[in-house]
């Protein structure tokens, strides 16, 4: 119950803020931020200090940021409802003690919502360095959203051996609604919101989750608008180096492209230069300003149709690990900030 009063009181207050003339400026897009542990004893890749993460809430607080639940940042995008300017929605995934001990307390003095992807299996065991489900059930009566990261924080993309598509996806699709029904039980919330583990999933995957109703949330970096795949949303990692506010702040203050990816379906390639054929709506956006990078690298941009916007990238040099992404920017020219999008790659093998 004060889960749902909380949401119906931060709804209208975004419609009354929204109606008042001049008091924030509406914007068709946002920002998803993604974080693991708040911690200096944990893995760095994944982790960021309470000292910096109280930073980016500085910062948030400081320059006009609207921080809003997830479930109704996404709901405002997919009806196409305007949001406020600068409006960003904090995550973490796993369910690390870390999140109770330290974000928990900071985030609710800062008065900010957050969201909690949760894998289950971790929490039934009892393992070492995750929360407790009674822990988890106090952070969902304080208004934190609590939503599917699968049962066993599983690579989605792999099989068992001898393993058919069909089993193979049937086997997803289990473990996915079990993981549904145990949060539901343990908490009483429901959002159908998956974000992958390790933000993998391939065509197939995504289709799956279409059918069960779910939004899907994935790992590469990019702001999100109206147009964008509810399927596999991206969010920006803020954890080691890319915990640093002097780059962090780009992202919270990044804008979505209005974009369109038409090759490939799927992220997964058995190539180690994959092409990516993408159109963008460069309404307000300077073509000679875009850029796409490969791990910082700049791409050569292969325009097919200037004047439709349709663009053709691939790296320049052979990758070698599973994953990694392309990543395309813009100013913009009305406000200084940056366009963002990004095209994910997997390689399983």
């Amino acid at each position: 119950m004060l889960f749902e009063i909380r949401q119906i009181f931060r709804f209208n207050l975004l419609c009354l803020l929204l109606s008042v003339s001049g008091a924030v400026e509406a914007a068709d897009s946002g920002v998803v931020l993604l974080y693991h542990h708040v911690a200096t004893g944990t893995p760095p890749s994944t982790s960021i200090s309470p000292e910096d993460f109280r930073t980016h809430l500085d910062y948030l607080r400081d320059n006009d940021f609207t921080v809003l639940p997830l479930d109704e940042l996404v709901e405002s995008l997919r009806s196409k409802t305007p949001l406020p300017e600068r409006a960003v929605a904090i995550t973490f995934d796993d369910g690390y003690s870390s999140i109770y001990e330290n974000a928990f307390p900071i985030l609710k003095a800062y008065d900010m919502p957050f969201a909690l992807f949760l894998s289950t299996e971790p929490i039934n065991d009892r393992q070492k360095n995750y929360m407790t489900w009674k822990q988890v059930r106090e952070l969902s009566e304080a208004g934190v959203l609590i939503a599917n990261h699968m049962v066993s924080h599983p690579y989605m993309l792999s099989r068992n051996k001898e393993e058919t598509d069909t089993s193979w996806l049937a086997r997803q699709r289990g473990e996915l609604l079990e993981a549904e029904a145990t949060i539901l039980r343990e908490t009483g919330q429901s959002h159908r919101f998956l974000a992958y583990p390790y933000g993998e999933f391939d065509a197939q995957i995504k289709a799956m989750l279409g059918e069960e109703g779910y939004v899907g949330f994935a790992q590469n970096s990019g702001a999100i608008g109206y147009n964008s795949d509810f399927l596999a949303l991206p969010r920006y990692p803020l954890a080691g180096i890319y915990a640093q506010l002097e780059t962090a702040r780009v992202k919270f203050n990044s804008l979505a492209f209005d974009v369109e990816l038409l090759e490939p379906d799927s992220p997964v390639t058995e190539l180690d230069r994959p092409e990516a054929l993408v159109r963008f709506n460069l309404n307000g956006i300077s073509q000679s300003q875009l850029r796409c990078y490969d791990e910082g690298q700049a791409l050569t941009l292969h325009w097919e149709d200037r004047d439709s916007g349709l663009l053709r990238i691939q790296a320049l040099k052979a990758h070698g690990g599973r994953r990694w992404r392309y990543i395309c920017t813009a100013p913009s020219m009305e406000n200084g900030r940056y366009f963002w999008y990004s095209v994910p790659w997997i390689n399983p093998r």
